[in-house]
C-alpha cells in the first residue's frame, strides 16, 4: 500500500524544521497530512505528490534520466506507487526503473538520511481527462550516494550533471551550498564486545518487521542521532540505552556494510570493547536477550553472514589471552573514572549534565571523565581543559578521595578517583554543551539536587577527612 500519512508527514515536518521559510509554500500540504485519509491517494491529496531521487556521485554530480523522444533530462522518480511503503521506497523505485541502479548500490547520507533535500512546488493545469481542477505539484526530493562511488553502472539513457547544471533552480542552490561530496560515510555504529577469552556478546533482536536482521543474533548498536558529536558517542549511547553498558574504552576496528530495511547499503563503523560480566544481570531495553557465544558455535545461530565473518576475523586476529582464562572468575576489570574537586571560598564546582546525557541526565556532577590509554592525572588535566577550559598543573593535584562503586549486582565495578587541584588557571567555560549545560559553585553545606550519589558521598568524605567510600556493595560503607 502507499505510504501512510505518518512517514510523509514526518518527512515534511523534519524538512520544515530545517527550512522554516518554506512553510508558507507548503501550507496546503500540511493539513491533509493530519487528516484521516492517506495522503498518497488522490482523494485526500491537495495536489499531485511525486518523489524524486537525487543521486550524488564523488564528483559532485547528480544522476539524470532521459525522457521522451527529445531526451529531456530529469531526476529519476515519479508518483508514489501502490507498493511503495515510504517516500524512500518511491525514490528508490524510480532509480531502479529509470537508471537500472538497484537499492543495494545506494546509501543514505549522514546529512539527510530520511529528510528531503528539497521539496519542489509548481502549479499544474487542470486535468479534464481525470475530472480534476488545477492543483499544485509537490515533488519530494530524497538524496542518496553511490555505495561504492562507481557511476559507470547506470543505464544508457542516463547522464551525470554537475551541481551547477541541475535544472530546478532552488534544488541547484541547495546542492551548491551543501557539503555533499558523494562519498559514503558510516551513519551507524555497532559494538563488538568481547571478554578477551574468546567469547563475544551478542544481542538477540526482536522478530518484528521493519527492523534490520529481525529475529537474529547481532551486535549492539544503532544509528547516529543529532546529539551525538561522533560515532563513538553513538556507540556509547546505544550500549548504555540498550543494555546499561558503559565500557571504559571503545576503539574503532572496521567499517562493515549491512543492508537497511529499504534495501540500501548501510556503512557501519564497528568499535571493539572489553567486558566480561554476566549478561543476565544487564537491563535490556530492546530485543530478547544478551548472551556470550563462541565463534566456533556461531554457525548454529541465526545471524547475518557479514556479522559472523566479522567476528571470526576479529577472533583470528585476537586469539584468547591464556593468562586471563584461568583467572576469569578471580579478577574483574574495573572502569577507572577521574574527577576534579575544585574548592573556592567554601564552595565546590559542579556541572549540570545535559538532559539528553546517557548517564546522569539533568543531574549535578564533578567535572569528570574515563581514563583512556593514559595516567589518571593526565586524564584529569585533559578533561579539565577539554570540558571547561581550565589549566591544571599535574604538580598541583592531590588524590583526596576514592569511591569504589557498583551500580547493581553483576555490573562492572568502578574506581572513582577524586583529585583536588590546589591551583588552576581560568574560569569554567561550557566547551561541551551537549554534555554539560552549566558550571556552578555550590556551598559545601548546601549541595544541589539532584546530584550523582557518589559525588555527594565523595564531597562528604573529603569534608570528614575520609579517603575511601564504598557504594552498592550490599553494605553501607565508608572506610577510613
Amino acid at each position: 500500500m502507499p505510504p501512510t500519512r505518518s512517514p510523509l508527514r514526518d518527512a515534511v515536518a523534519a524538512y520544515l524544521e530545517r527550512h522554516p521559510a518554506e512553510r508558507d509554500a507548503l501550507r496546503d500540504l500540511l493539513p491533509v497530512l493530519d487528516a484521516e485519509a492517506g495522503p498518497a491517494g488522490r482523494a485526500g491529496a491537495p495536489g499531485r505528490i511525486t518523489c524524486s531521487a537525487v543521486v550524488v556521485d564523488p564528483r559532485r554530480r547528480v544522476l539524470h534520466v532521459r525522457h521522451g523522444a527529445d531526451g529531456t533530462l530529469r531526476l529519476p522518480g515519479g508518483p508514489v506507487g501502490p507498493d511503495d511503503r515510504t517516500l524512500l521506497d518511491a525514490a528508490l523505485r524510480g532509480v531502479r526503473e529509470g537508471a537500472g541502479i538497484p537499492a543495494a548500490a545506494l546509501c543514505h547520507t549522514a546529512e539527510y538520511r530520511g529528510v528531503p533535500v528539497h521539496i519542489g512546488v509548481r502549479a499544474v493545469g487542470p486535468g479534464p481527462a481525470e475530472g480534476e481542477p488545477g492543483r499544485p505539484h509537490y515533488d519530494v526530493r530524497m538524496v542518496f550516494q553511490l555505495a561504492d562511488g562507481d557511476a559507470d553502472g547506470a543505464a544508457p539513457r542516463t547522464a551525470w550533471l554537475p551541481f551547477a547544471e541541475v535544472g530546478p533552480p532552488a534544488l541547484r542552490a541547495r546542492l551548491l551550498e551543501s557539503g555533499l561530496d558523494g562519498r559514503a560515510r558510516p551513519v551507524n555504529a555497532s559494538a563488538l564486545v568481547h571478554d578477551g577469552a574468546g567469547r563475544y556478546l551478542l544481542h538477540l533482536r526482536d522478530d518484528v518487521p521493519d527492523i534490520r536482521e529481525p529475529g537474529s543474533w547481532a551486535l549492539l548498536g544503532g544509528g547516529r542521532e543529532p546529539q551525538d558529536a561522533s560515532l563513538e558517542d553513538t556507540v556509547r549511547r546505544e550500549l548504555h540505552e540498550e543494555a546499561g553498558l558503559s565500557p571504559s574504552a571503545v576503539e574503532p576496528y572496521a567499517v562493515e556494510h549491512a543492508t537497511g530495511t529499504d534495501g540500501t547499503t548501510v556503512p557501519v563503523q564497528i568499535f571493539t570493547a572489553r567486558w566480561n560480566g554476566d549478561p543476565g544481570a544487564l537491563t535490556l531495553t530492546e530485543g530478547v536477550m544478551l548472551a556470550w557465544h563462541d565463534p566456533q558455535t556461531m554457525s548454529r545461530l541465526r545471524m547475518g553472514p557479514s556479522t559472523l565473518d566479522l567476528i571470526r576475523r576479529h577472533a583470528r586476529d585476537h586469539p584468547p589471552e591464556p593468562t586471563r582464562t584461568a583467572a576469569a572468575h578471580a579478577a574483574v576489570p574495573h572502569i577507572v573514572g577521574v574527577h576534579l574537586y575544585l574548592e573556592r571560598d567554601g564552595e565546590v564546582l559542579l556541572g549540570l549534565r545535559h538532559p539528553d546525557s546517557a548517564y546522569a541526565a539533568s543531574t549535578h556532577h564533578f567535572l569528570a571523565g574515563h581514563c583512556e590509554q593514559e595516567s589518571a592525572v593526565s586524564c584529569l588535566v585533559r578533561e579539565a581543559r577539554e570540558e571547561a577550559g581550565l589549566v591544571v598543573d599535574p604538580a598541583d593535584v592531590d588524590l583526596v578521595h576514592l569511591v569504589h562503586v557498583v551500580d547493581r549486582p553483576g555490573a562492572q565495578p568502578r574506581m572513582q578517583l577524586v583529585f583536588r587541584a590546589r591551583r588552576w588557571l581560568g574560569e569554567p567555560q561550557l566547551l561541551e554543551p551537549d554534555r554539560c549545560v552549566a558550571w556552578t559553585w555550590w556551598p559545601l553545606d548546601a549541595l544541589p539536587e539532584p546530584i550523582v550519589p557518589y559525588t555527594r558521598a565523595a564531597v562528604e568524605g573529603i569534608r570528614a577527612g575520609r579517603p575511601y567510600t564504598e557504594l552498592g556493595w550490599g553494605r553501607p560503607g565508608s572506610a577510613g
